[in-house]
């Protein structure tokens, strides 16, 4: 399953790879990227449960998470 997710309170490429950080750790994440121009992170998941954890692990780091 696939999701794009608009992250807000993204200012520069250490909020990036913190993101990136938390989301290569996740199980049952199987790709995403994400970019400082458009601070949307496009995700596939195994289930929809793992993307749940995503938005939770990414708003624990102090980001405001929204499903487009």
């Amino acid at each position: 399953m696939k999701y794009e997710l608009t992250i807000n309170g993204i200012k520069c490429e250490g909020c990036i790879n913190r993101i990136k950080n938390v989301v290569s750790n996740i199980k049952g994440v199987t790709c995403y990227d994400i970019t400082l121009d458009t601070k949307v992170l496009t995700i596939t998941v195994k289930k929809e449960s793992v993307l749940d954890e995503v938005i939770k692990k990414i708003t624990d780091l102090g980001f405001e998470v929204k499903e487009k």
